[in-house]
């Protein structure tokens, strides 16, 4: 049976039922990908020929950024509960138990193949009333511009829903980019990249809760 084709939410189609693809139990995973500009200036100077071209490809891999993305998952229940799913705070979360998403690893680098992973368990999707997917950057200079940065949302039978991280303005240091929720009876993923900088205040999360008025009360933490 040939696997389901990719779903790309754009600003023309920024939005998709997953009841309308079949996708209402069973686990769903996020994934976030992005090219680290140190990873590939190391990948370069491990694969140069002869001496000045090794020297060139270090010095590059030195002068490369390096810069740490991380992917969450801020959620508010039907009972008015709310959490958040970070590496920050080493709160990853449970896919057996409440908040049923958890985060699989914190990639440092960007030079993961997986890249970085979150499951959310649909089979208690009556529980959820908002899921909101954002990404970060922890540690590392600039901003999103150049780092490619794309969230693949794929169900267990394959099922690809896709969000590229474009039109990053300059200084962007967090992304608002995708709100799963019920709308007429139907569980849709909208599309969202709503970018954030420094301009629009200090502790990013708290930023990003109050955009969407998650009313989620933050404490500094630290992985």
């Amino acid at each position: 049976m040939p696997e389901p084709a990719a779903v790309d939410l754009t600003k023309a189609a920024p939005a998709v039922s997953l009841d309308k693809h079949g996708v209402t139990s069973g686990l769903i995973r996020v994934n976030l990908n992005w090219a680290s500009p140190q990873a590939a200036a190391q990948r370069e100077a491990g694969e140069a020929r002869g001496l000045f071209g090794r020297i060139r490809a270090s010095m590059r891999s030195a002068a490369a950024r390096k810069v740490d993305l991380d992917l969450g998952c801020m959620i508010r229940c039907a009972d008015g509960s709310k959490t958040v799913v970070q590496a920050l705070g080493n709160a990853f979360g449970s896919v057996d138990r409440f908040p049923y998403v958890a985060l699989d690893a914190d990639d440092r680098t960007g030079a993961r193949e997986a890249g970085e992973n979150l499951v959310i368990n649909l089979d208690h999707q009556a529980e959820f009333q908002k899921l909101l997917l954002f990404v970060y950057i922890y540690e590392g200079s600039g901003d999103f511009r150049g780092l490619d940065a794309v969230v693949t949302l794929t169900s267990e039978r394959g099922d690809r829903f896709r969000v590229v991280l474009d039109e990053c303005p300059p200084q962007a240091h967090a992304c608002a980019v995708a709100l799963i929720k019920r709308q007429k009876g139907e569980l849709v993923i909208g599309r969202e990249v709503r970018w954030f900088t420094p301009a629009d205040g200090p502790g990013v999360q708290d930023v990003i809760s109050r955009a969407y008025r998650l009313g989620m009360k933050w404490t500094p933490g630290r992985k």
